[in-house]
């Protein structure tokens, strides 16, 4: 990509949101108009707060009409584009006033000796209408253009979109896929703005539009394609007189400004994109005052660690107070002081220590290990981390458990992280069988040690005590009767006596 090109792209980002005045041939072949045109829409620069372009369209009609057609004025188009034929420098005239004008200049080719008029102009942006969304040379002369582009899919199959979209990726163009109806103008029913999330769904990497054909009075589907995401916005807009009316789609100066008015609008009630917004004082003070605070159950001494049966949630709370919404197995609060029945526990009163981050840090890497290891696992999985002398220990004793299946007969998927290891156990109902997938096992079985490779596959019988554990992490494919909570049986007492020895989340591996 070159540095011009970059440049462009770069521009074109920050610009967003984008709002495209289409003047196509509403110029009627009348330079005078089309300046008219564009000096009376300038009024719209000012007071919105996004940016706006001008748009105009360029044909060869030399060569883009077939030579035994060119006098045929009972053909539609032919009679159309012939009427309101410009020259280059008529037509370079109106996109110098753009330029003048403060707006973005963009130009719709249709032809590839439209495109080198556009470049010979210095168009800022490139649109490609849905007509011609897949004419494969003219996309060819286009992308080779240090220009961004606009492609509108009015029409366009899927599959189609799909090969374009292939197209500009490999030659590294920035592009924007409008949503777009063909219908002039377009009936509420047929706007189909479901198709705005459709694109961004499927290609999350380009910016998403909405090129619209609805008559020039409808308001509201503008906002509801802002509220869909859309960042780029089209409307086809001339000046009417005695002699050249509008037609059904184009609005006039007031009913583009309504139109311009309704984006604005519907971008202040749907807020900050991609993140959290900054909360106001009085919501948050208005939310903690309706809140729960914790306070002690019974009385409590200095150096005790607080079990959730040692704590009742209440209101009215007080500054300083912890809340319920501070409170989760996670957290681990021992006392700094004395505290009577019915105190409130404030966060200067204890200790705390979260370890939340570090069932985070167990469950990415478990992911890198599976990763690693190419074993495939469903994308949303249940886990049970097994931490059986505490999360702090969880690197030296515990491991991962993924439930595949629990009904007359289990699979999981045991992970082992380098050097953890399982303290001994049995099982009086469950028998399973081991399938080491990954890695190397230390396997000890009613006291005898043996170390497995990848692939080998060993049988727990019922009662049988059996710990184990890995160097460099492992994968076990655990193959069993029907799994009991309760049928796990360890030999060293302080793990029974462990009772928030497993934690367990649902995720999404993928």
């Amino acid at each position: 990509m070159s540095t011009g090109e970059r440049s462009a792209i770069e521009s074109l980002k920050e610009r967003l949101p984008l709002f495209i005045l289409e003047m196509a041939n509403n110029h009627m072949g009348s330079v005078d108009h089309g300046l008219r045109i564009l000096r009376e829409f300038s009024s719209l620069r000012t007071g919105f707060p996004f940016s706006l372009a001008f748009k105009l369209q360029y044909r060869n009609l030399d060569t883009f009409i077939h030579p035994d057609y060119k006098t045929r004025m009972d053909v539609k188009y032919v009679k159309r584009f012939s009427e309101t034929r410009l020259t280059s420098n008529q037509l370079k005239s109106l996109k110098d006033e753009m330029k003048k004008l403060g707006f973005i200049t963009v130009c719709t080719p249709f032809d590839e000796e439209s495109v080198d008029l556009i470049e010979e102009h210095g168009f800022d942006i490139i649109k490609i209408a849905s007509c011609s969304f897949t004419d494969w040379p003219l996309l060819e002369r286009i992308a080779k253009t240090h220009k961004p582009l606009i492609a509108s899919t009015a029409g366009v199959p899927t599959e189609d979109i799909d090969k374009v979209v292939s197209f500009l990726e490999h030659r590294n163009k920035e592009y924007v896929l409008m949503h777009c109806v063909a219908e002039y103008p377009t009936a509420r029913e047929s706007l189909q703005l479901n198709q705005i999330d459709l694109l961004r769904e499927r290609y999350p990497q380009a910016s998403i539009g909405y090129s619209t054909h609805e008559g020039p009075g409808e308001i509201d589907a503008v906002k509801m394609a802002v509220a869909k995401g859309a960042r780029v916005f089209e409307k086809h807009v001339g000046v009417p007189t005695p002699d050249w009316p509008l037609n059904s789609y184009s609005a006039d100066i007031d009913q583009a400004r309504r139109w311009l008015e309704s984006a604005a609008c519907a971008f202040e009630m749907c807020g900050v994109s991609g993140r959290r917004p900054d909360f106001k004082k009085e919501e948050i003070e208005s939310l903690r005052s309706l809140r729960r605070g914790a306070f002690v159950k019974r009385d409590v001494k200095k150096g005790e660690t607080l079990q959730d049966g040692d704590l009742f949630y209440a209101i009215p709370t007080i500054e300083g107070q912890l809340l319920a919404n501070d409170r989760s197995k996670y957290i681990e609060m021992t006392a700094l002081i004395d505290m009577p029945v019915n105190t409130p526990l404030l966060a200067a009163s204890v200790s705390t220590k979260d370890h939340r981050e570090k069932i985070y840090q167990a469950v990415q890497s478990v992911k890198a290990l599976l990763h690693r290891s190419g074993v495939a696992a469903p994308p949303k999985v249940d886990l049970e981390i097994s931490h059986h002398y505490g999360i702090d220990r969880f690197d030296e004793f515990g491991l991962t458990m993924l439930t595949i299946v629990n009904r007359e007969y289990c699979k999981k998927l045991i992970i082992l992280l380098p050097g953890q290891r399982h303290p001994e156990q049995y099982h009086n109902q469950k028998e399973e069988t081991f399938h080491v997938l990954y890695g190397d096992v230390r396997l000890n079985l009613d006291g005898l040690a043996r170390t497995c490779e990848r692939g080998e596959v060993i049988v727990v019988e019922r009662g049988m005590r059996h710990m184990f554990g890995s160097e460099g992490g492992a994968v076990i494919e655990e193959i069993s009767s029907t799994h009991y909570a309760d049928d796990s049986f360890y030999t060293d007492p302080a793990v029974m006596q462990n009772k928030h020895r497993k934690t367990f989340l649902t995720y999404w591996l993928n």
